[in-house]
This record gives structure tokens, sequence and C-alpha cells, in this order.
């Protein structure tokens, strides 16, 4: 009787097992290849987008070229991102509101990046060709630094945004100039605008990215 009994829980538990295996291919297969764990917060992952091919024609001016990059889904903070669109947060958007001091935990890790060639220009005519190396969207907001102004030391609003009223050109369309939806991932964008001398941030304002560390300084001289 014992044998039978031992017998037949080795066959339950053996069900049980091939159920789970079996359970969690079927889980994988619904989900989609890409996406990882983020903890508490659920599997979290970068949309796929179709590979980009972007034409870009000969720029006026100095020619600056930006690489946008990031650490490819690991936007890390108190809530986890969820595929937000262009520049909203949503319902439970991917951070929570930000301290008193107007900054949010972990600030300054630089999660995300933003790299310019040259960072020193003459003044004139400039052109921006952007280009997105990373897993999300992203853009390119200019805007002026004023004296005694350092980067990365915006005010990021309810928005998870920075205030860019002061913007003095955008790079946010996918395969061309100007102002759009984002750059997705793999895809160029162009600007050209005329630029005192100066120092000036440039930003990703897209939602939370800014407090990612998605902003660098170019320097104008006379």
């Amino acid at each position: 009787m014992a044998t039978r009994r031992l017998r037949l829980a080795l066959l339950i538990g053996l069900a049980a097992v091939v159920l789970g295996v079996a359970s969690t291919f079927a889980l994988a297969a619904t989900v989609g290849p890409g996406i990882r764990s983020a903890g508490p917060g659920g599997p979290v992952a970068p949309r796929s987008y179709p590979p980009q091919s972007c034409e870009i024609p000969p720029l006026p001016g100095t020619v600056v070229d930006v690489n946008l990059t990031d650490t490819h889904g690991s936007m890390m903070g108190p809530r986890v991102m969820h595929g937000q669109g262009m520049r909203g947060t949503g319902p439970g958007g991917p951070y929570g509101p930000a301290t008193m001091n107007q900054e949010y935990p972990w600030r300054g890790m630089r999660m995300m990046s933003m790299v310019i060639d040259p960072a020193t220009v003459p003044a004139g005519e400039v052109s921006f060709r952007v280009l997105n190396t990373g897993a999300w969207i992203h853009e390119l907001t200019v805007l002026p630094l004023g004296p005694g102004e350092s980067i990365g030391q915006r005010r990021i609003e309810a928005s998870h945004q920075v205030d860019e009223s002061a913007g003095l050109g955008h790079v946010e369309a996918s395969c061309g100039a100007g102002e759009g939806e984002g750059l997705v991932p793999g895809a160029a964008g162009w600007t050209t605008i005329a630029l005192e001398p100066g120092r000036y941030e440039l930003i990703c304002n897209i939602a939370g990215h800014y407090w990612a560390g998605m902003y660098t300084e170019l320097t104008v001289t006379g």
C-alpha cells in the first residue's frame, strides 16, 4: 500500500512539473521575445520598430553630430516605464511625484546619455544631425543656458519633463527635419538653427529622459 501511495505521489508531482513547464512556454509565446522581468513593476521592454534607413541631406553651416542612447530598457526609477507615448506619461506614469526639492531619487545616474561632436562650434548657422542608437524613442531640444546655470539642473515638473518654452529648435521627426513624433530606434533626424555666442543645453525632453541623464552642453564661440 505504501509503495502504491509513493508511486501515486510521484506521478502527481511529475504531472505538476510538466504542467508548470508548459504554462511557462505558453506565457512566453503570448508575451513575445524581448520581455524581461522588472521586479515588482512587472515585465517591461522597449517596443520593436522596423529597421530605419534614413537618407540625410547635406546640411548647412557647422554640423554637430548627436548620438542619443540608453541602456536598452533599464528605465529604473520609482516606477518602471510601460510603453509611454512621445511626450505623455498616462496613468501610473514612469515616475512618482517629485520630492520637495523637485528632484527624483537617484537623479544623475545617467541611465541614458547624449554625446555630441564637436562640443564647441562658431556662432552662426548650426545644423544638428541626430541619430538614435538606443532602444527607446528619443528627441533633441536646444535650450540656452544663462550665467551660472549648469546642465542637468533644470526643474522637473509634474509631467516628468522640464520647461522648454525657451527652446530654440527640436529634432523629433524620424528620417526628417524639425518637429515630429520622436526618433524611433535606429532613426536619424536633423534641424538647422542660428546660434549666438554662449552656452546651450541639449536635452531629450520625453517624460523621464532628462532625469535619466539625457543632456549635454554645447559651447558657441564668437
